[in-house]
């Protein structure tokens, strides 16, 4: 419960919408009891004398106070939905903010899937709780407590029966609530696999297809959805015991008052009128104990998933401004890492980079090169502070990057990755993703330095042409190719090209790079590639081999030092030089 505690300032904004729902169910809950109490006058008084007047009356008053509970009832489930659904919403851009402040190692801990269901279903079960709480959880106890008074006034033998009830309810009550909270905490978790089986399929749904594995992926899907249904089987299971034990006990209530009131009628000291009144009053203590028995299912899966949505809210970003973070008046682009070590899990695993030492003046262009998994990535992720160093420091202008402004160190820094990510919209509004209020002119000279300009021509919309999802009517090159013009367009000091040209042909990578050196020059580039070809005229090469640097200089020092150097270029152009 103190979970779904922590959630209340998300409805301190809407408290006097809260309060005036409150007011209505308040109103409701006496109108209702004040219909066995006009029962009881018809039938003693009206009845009994056959006063027809007297019925008349009441019968009115009756149909006066049950329209009153019904306007009520309808005016607070209107209250009811409108808070919760802003109050869900509210708790849906918290919780989004919050997942864009996290860094890649905190990302690297909550995996796509289970994000999506924490704001999702996990959202969605939390303001059904607060829907039903405002609806009927508030209006149990009042109705609990009204009736007790009224039995208690209405005769005190009889009322006896309902306090040996009352703790058998409750400790029933009780133990479902302990036993399904664990249970529905299992659910969210079976659903957060199931969402990551499907969210792996849908987005590499083209893999699956090309290497035949439909029936693997469906295989995988089922073993996590049945894994799913057996979970809510066993939920459902035990609630489904709930009512029927509540019932018990309610209609045991509802002889015993028969009973007992039935021999005190024929004694003489409890009217008919009193007995009829006394078992509304008891139906009205019991249903909200009924209503309570509902709510053990709502309560238990609201818990699990406030707790979900807290673990996520209560992730600290790894990455963090200084207090008084510097800002850098004029970006040079100097870019340096001084005796850099990294691990993805900090110091208790194998280091990913050993006592890396690298140097890029402004202006320069540095290429890395090295064997899948050396660290080539890695370098590049530390200088805009994807993730921090383990040991030593990464410097942009000789101050440590970890004392900068993250917003005005990133807006320094353009980055162009192997995998192009592109977001549904134009080709216009994927380029300008980091100025949307560049100009059409400044689009465009970006898009020709990156050879993309004739290829968007050529679709019939231009520049207003609509890309699908991660760009699926686009070619691996021309997604790259666009995902340059993305990161020049923001006129970076620092550009990163990681493998970016991968998908791109040599000709058109030729000519992306004799644009690049006539109106990029004045920006420091930092290139990772796996075609030598691509970086022999760069000012400085890094070999990197298993974490460290191997060599580095330029292309006619690293032939003349490098054994392993000439070892990459004879294998890729198959000449000594």
């Amino acid at each position: 419960m103190h979970s779904i505690l922590r959630l209340r300032r998300f409805l301190n904004p809407y408290r006097w919408s809260i309060v005036l729902a409150l007011v209505m169910l308040a109103i409701s809950a006496a109108a209702d009891l004040t219909i066995p109490r006009l029962a009881q006058t018809v039938i003693d008084k009206g009845i009994a004398s056959k006063n027809v007047g007297l019925i008349l009356r009441l019968s009115l008053s009756g149909l006066g106070v049950t329209v009153l509970s019904a306007a009520m009832q309808i005016s607070n489930a209107l209250l009811a939905v409108r808070v919760a659904q802003k109050s869900g919403a509210d708790l849906r851009l918290e919780l989004f903010t919050h997942i864009q402040s996290f860094s890649f190692a905190n990302l690297d801990r909550f995996p796509t899937g289970k994000l999506m269901i924490r704001l999702t279903s996990d959202v969605t079960q939390v303001l059904q709780l607060t829907m039903m709480t405002l609806r009927m959880f508030v209006r149990a106890p009042l109705m609990f407590l009204g009736s007790v008074v009224l039995l208690l006034l209405t005769d005190r033998r009889l009322a006896l029966i309902i306090f040996l009830l009352i703790p058998m309810v409750a400790v029933i009550l009780a133990l479902f609530a302990t036993r399904t909270q664990p249970m529905f905490l299992r659910v969210q978790q079976k659903l957060d696999r199931l969402n990551t089986v499907l969210q792996e399929n849908l987005a590499g749904v083209r893999v699956v297809k090309a290497f035949v594995r439909e029936d693997y992926e469906a295989q995988r899907f089922a073993t996590a959805n049945t894994d799913l249904m057996q979970q809510a089987i066993r939920v459902g299971l035990l609630l489904s015991v709930v009512m029927p034990l509540l019932t018990f006990f309610i209609n045991l209530g509802t002889v015993a008052i028969v009973w007992v009131g039935g021999l005190q009628a024929i004694g003489g000291t409890l009217s008919a009128g009193q007995i009829v009144a006394f078992n509304n009053y008891l139906m009205s203590t019991m249903f909200p104990l009924i209503n309570l028995g509902m709510m053990v299912g709502f309560i238990s899966a609201a818990d699990a998933s406030a707790q979900r949505i807290f673990e996520v809210l209560d992730e600290k970003p790894m990455i963090q401004e200084r207090p008084q973070p510097v800002e850098l008046p004029a970006v040079r682009g100097r870019v340096a890492l001084e005796n850099v070590s990294f691990s993805y899990d900090g110091d208790g695993q194998e280091p990913v980079l050993k006592g890396i030492n690298l140097l890029a003046e402004a202006g320069q262009t540095v290429a890395i090169l090295g064997a899948t998994g050396s660290g080539k990535s890695t370098i590049v992720n530390l200088v805009p502070r994807f993730y921090d160093a383990t040991q030593g420091r990464v410097t942009m202008d000789d101050v440590d990057v970890r004392d900068l402004r993250l917003g005005g160190l990133r807006e320094h820094v353009g980055m162009v990755l192997q995998d192009s990510v592109l977001f549904t919209g134009t080709v216009r509004e994927n380029i300008a993703y980091g100025r949307p209020e560049a100009s059409e002119e400044e689009v465009i000279a970006a898009a020709k330095v990156a050879q993309a300009h004739d290829f968007i021509m050529s679709f019939p919309d231009g520049y207003n042409t609509m890309i699908g999802q991660r760009g699926v009517n686009l070619s691996g090159g021309q997604k790259q190719r666009i995902a340059i013009a993305r990161a020049l367009l923001i006129k970076p000091r620092v550009l990163i090209l990681d493998d970016s040209t991968s998908s791109v042909d040599l000709e058109t990578e030729g000519r992306i790079q004799q644009a690049l050196e006539e109106t990029g020059g004045h920006c420091t580039r930092l290139v990772i590639a796996q075609r030598i070809s691509s970086v022999m005229d760069a000012d400085k090469i890094a070999v990197l081999d298993r974490g460290q640097v191997a060599a580095f200089g330029t292309h006619e020092e690293l032939m003349a030092c490098s054994p392993l150097y000439r070892e990459i270029y004879r294998s890729q152009l198959g000449v000594d030089e």
